[in-house]
């Protein structure tokens, strides 16, 4: 257990930012599950909202530090992908593998 001052507020800090940073990933991770079941589903339309809904969601997580930059742009880059693919015809190819 701490025992400075300085110490102790810094358990306190880093308490508050994990359970920010936990929070912001579920929030990531349910944006994400809407995402699968609208291209799993093949609603073109519904797919393109939630694309842009998460692409939004994780570029905000990002921006917070929560997850790493690159990490969101190959996020976004995935998910596109499989806009990309629903919209060509292809299908919901690797629609939860690629999330």
């Amino acid at each position: 257990m701490a025992h400075s001052i300085s110490a102790k507020k810094r358990v306190r800090q880093n308490a508050r930012r994990r359970a920010r940073n936990r929070a912001r990933k579920e929030v990531l991770k349910d944006v994400i599950k809407t995402f699968n079941v609208a291209i799993t589903g093949g609603d073109v339309a519904k797919a393109e909202t939630e694309l842009r809904t998460a692409t939004r969601r994780i570029s905000k997580v990002a921006a917070k530090g929560t997850i790493h930059k690159n990490t969101a742009a190959r996020k976004r880059s995935r998910l596109a992908r499989q806009v990309n693919a629903l919209k060509a015809g292809g299908g919901a190819k690797g629609a939860t593998a690629n999330a």
